[in-house]
């Protein structure tokens, strides 16, 4: 047996270098060949819908090299560049113009967008973003969500794990080979940056005989990608502070479509209500169309989505494709994405796109919610339609008519016990042939339980003079969310491109950590597991369900993973309830046809079961996608490999690190 498992990683291990080498070789051919780069840049400030690498793309043509410049910066919403925007209504869609939500408030775009500039590429193409940091006063990484970072695991962009950050007034180019085909997403992986508007959409297409849904569909246009976002009236890390130091709140009270939407009130001279605009996507009777939904969201605030008159066939999530699902509503968490396929087989009129909000920008709270419009060919040249900007469709939304109901898909908080209403993750059947990681036993299995726990978190209390249980207000007492009741202890120096640096002792997990009880008191350090190339990982996340009513979706850098198993057990649960209902066999694991996603949810006060196969070798994050969460541990990281088992270090990659010598030392004064 032993003979066979060493075979069976040898081979792994070789299929796996196989197909790194050829990535490798790719980019260096490509590199070499083009002499004059600037040539394939977008011009700065442009959309990037006219790049050359956004085609039609062709079987058995070479992969492009498709080059992007970014600036990221501090900016303002309703600036001096939208002139009378919202009375005049096109004066919002000028350039640099970002309307937001109609709040005058400052915000951090890529290229004076929200969302940035998108980029569209064929499936092996290379991707190249010049990043340059123009903000005042932040380092600043971009993480490229989706794309598994094969044979450049150095572009992942994750600050202290796989690059030093980047600091203001410089540019770091990243370079990576599209793999992974379908919706993603970029975004800064830094602080709130993401929070105030720095992300944007990156899709990756294929050529029509290799879409399985091609024939289901007439257009896949840029016009029809959504990207959602939850939305506050300050910077995000005033909102943080405000919630982690004082009594701030920490709950959404709107949402942006695209960065679009209707929320501040504005009067006219007939003291008439004007709003910024909502987004809109354009359809012509009797076509169907492929939409392209991106949740960006950085708050516990699932949004529900549904368009009046229409019903959706889902097709795809987080890249991967599915057996086609029909449904009237379809839930998004933060960081995740779906594809969808709308028939435009209505009358020619307007019709309401709904988002309503769940939980914390929910009933309870905020009451969330925000529209977009679908907008039929309303005349003979569907670009003739200015003084459509100023209509809508009849009705009004509110928070409580923005719900429709029907079968709805990825619901909040229900699992494979839900009804026959709902279509939860492990019921999205995978067009992908079955691998080994459905086996019927993974070779390694790990239990990551988490929740929100009354522990003195030391950046935000401090003993004896402030700590968790002395403070009096109950609205300052932020309890801290966890995995298995440790903080993630961020490294000084990044452990990938930096691993000679690394210590034998430095990371820790609920099996190593020694002489604490962190049932009681704050634990922190450099959380991490690790796995040998090849093997199989079963994964199952715990939500135990003491404090709050949250959902916190889970995200794992470098792989897609297999959703093979999701249920609730009650209003709470523990990670011993979840194992003596794994031994007794009660926990239905769908090992025929799951989805593949690299995002998913966990039901509160319940599991969810993901595997994958360890075939990435490097150092990966494994961390809540929400941004007040990871910000302050929940988080680990996934080591695949022993060192000298992960590629090599670009020449001349940045260093950083402490800078604790005795600045005297060495100095000679005359």
């Amino acid at each position: 047996m032993l003979l066979v498992c060493i075979a069976l990683f040898c081979s792994n291990i070789i299929l796996i270098q196989g197909k790194i080498d050829y990535i490798r070789k790719s980019i260096n051919e490509l590199d070499k060949n083009v002499t004059d780069f600037e040539k394939y840049h977008i011009k700065y400030g442009t959309s990037g819908s006219d790049h050359p690498c956004k085609r039609i793309c062709q079987g058995e043509t070479p992969p492009m090299f498709c080059g992007y410049q970014f600036k990221i910066e501090n900016y303002h919403t309703l600036s001096k560049a939208c002139y009378d925007c919202p009375f005049n209504v096109k004066d919002c869609f000028r350039k640099d113009c970002v309307p937001g939500d109609g709040t005058k408030r400052g915000i951090v775009t890529i290229n004076r967008q929200i969302p940035g500039s998108a980029i569209e590429v064929c499936h092996n193409d290379i991707v190249v973003v010049d990043l340059q940091n123009k903000m005042t006063s932040e380092a600043t990484t971009i993480h490229w969500h989706g794309q598994h970072q094969i044979a450049t695991p150095y572009m992942d962009g994750v600050p202290f794990i796989t690059q030093c950050p980047i600091l203001p007034h410089n540019t770091f180019r990243y370079m990576f080979q599209a793999t992974e085909v379908g919706t993603h997403f970029y975004h800064s992986h830094i602080g709130m940056q993401r929070v105030d508007g720095a992300f944007g959409p990156l899709i990756v297409r294929v050529p029509d005989e290799e879409n399985p849904h091609k024939h289901h569909y007439d257009f896949d246009l840029s016009e029809h990608v959504m990207v959602i976002i939850d939305w506050n009236s300050e910077l995000g890390i005033e909102m943080f502070l405000a919630h982690h130091h004082n009594d701030g709140t920490n709950k959404s009270p709107t949402i942006l479509i695209n960065g679009l939407g209707r929320f501040k009130t504005f009067y006219g001279r007939a003291n008439k209500p004007i709003y910024t605009p909502p987004a809109r996507f354009k359809v012509k009777q009797g076509y169907r169309y492929r939409f392209r939904v991106i949740n960006a969201g950085f708050l516990n605030c699932p949004v529900e989505m549904t368009i009046d008159n229409h019903s959706i066939n889902l097709i795809s999530s987080d890249g991967s494709d599915i057996i086609i699902t029909p449904a009237t509503s379809l839930v998004t968490f933060a960081g995740e994405r779906f594809d969808f396929i709308l028939n435009a087989d209505q009358v020619n009129d307007l019709y309401w796109i709904r988002f309503k909000g769940n939980l914390d920008c929910g009933e309870k709270f905020t009451k969330a919610f925000q529209v977009a419009v679908l907008q039929y060919d309303l005349h003979d040249d569907l670009t003739d339609d200015d003084r459509l900007l100023n209509k809508f469709p009849r009705g009004q939304v509110t928070f409580e008519n923005a719900h429709v109901d029907g079968l709805q898909i990825n619901p909040v908080n229900i699992g494979t016990e839900g009804n026959d209403q709902v279509v939860v993750m492990p019921y999205l059947e995978s067009i992908r042939p079955v691998d080994e990681s459905l086996k019927e036993i993974a070779d390694f299995q790990f239990y990551i339980a988490y929740d929100f726990y009354n522990v003195s978190h030391t950046e935000f209390y401090k003993s004896p003079y402030y700590a968790f249980f002395d403070v009096k207000n109950p609205r300052q007492k932020v309890r801290t969310p966890q995995f298995n009741h440790i903080s993630m202890e961020i490294p000084s120096f990044p452990l990938l491109s930096q691993r000679e640096e690394i210590a034998d002792d430095m990371f820790c997990n609920n099996d190593t950590i020694q002489n604490k009880n962190c049932l009681e008191e704050y634990c922190t350090c450099a959380h991490g597991i690790k796995v040998p190339i090849g093997a199989v990982v079963e994964i199952v996340i715990i939500d135990e369900g003491l404090s709050y009513d949250a959902n916190h979706p889970i995200h794992l850098h470098g792989y897609s993973f297999y959703v093979v198993a999701m249920e609730r057990l009650g209003t709470s649960t523990t990670v011993a309830e979840v194992k003596e209902k794994d031994a007794k066999g009660l926990i239905r694991r769908n090992l025929d046809n799951p989805p593949l996603k690299d995002t998913v949810t966990v039901p509160d006060g319940g599991y969810t079961v993901v595997r994958f196969r360890a075939n990435n070798p490097g150092y990966w994050l494994f961390h809540c996608h929400l941004e007040f969460h990871s910000e302050i541990g929940m988080a680990m990281v996934v080591q695949v490999g022993e060192k000298n088992e992960i590629l090599p270090v670009p020449h001349n990659f940045p260093k950083c690190g402490d800078y604790s010598l005795d600045p005297m030392e060495g100095m000679h004064w005359s």
